[in-house]
């Protein structure tokens, strides 16, 4: 198993930006290593998914609950993406998403096959594995954009 955790942490090596604000580096920094390295590439992830949607305009990045959490600065766009560790488990990280939302319902009738939930309020991924990326981007894509496209239902 640590040679497979060896090999994943190597294959990820991704150019992570800059932290916009001091207090999210700091909760980075408090999260275990194992889980840190694929909490940071989400990171990354929902950033390239933002820098690629003007209609969501700049992306904050900021603390909520204690944990990182990604929004469009512009109101009644999208709704909050928070990271941390999964509830309960030791080998798991997790997109948390609002849980009064449709995204994870929406989510789990597309991505069940290949996806891990938890409730209605979180994506949870092995720390050891990295995920689909094209899943999560469109995961990404729908929360960041929640709002506008609830208007058009």
């Amino acid at each position: 198993m640590k040679n497979l955790r060896n090999k994943n942490t190597q294959r990820q090596k991704i150019q992570h930006r800059p932290f916009q604000e001091g207090a999210v580096k700091a909760a980075f920094e408090g999260i275990e290593d194992d889980i840190r390295a694929p909490l940071l590439n989400l990171r990354e992830l929902i950033f390239t998914v933002a820098d690629q949607m003007d209609e969501i305009g700049r992306l904050v990045e900021t603390l909520k609950w204690g944990q990182p959490a990604y929004l469009p600065e512009k109101p009644n766009v999208g709704t909050t993406i928070r990271l941390g560790k999964a509830t309960g488990r030791e080998d798991a990280c997790a997109l948390f998403f609002h849980c009064q939302t449709r995204l994870i319902e929406d989510f789990r009738a597309i991505h069940a096959d290949h996806m891990d939930f938890q409730g209605n309020r979180a994506i949870v991924f092995s720390a050891t594995r990295p995920p689909d990326e094209q899943a999560v981007k469109d995961c990404i894509r729908a929360a960041l954009t929640y709002h506008l496209k609830k208007r058009t239902r």
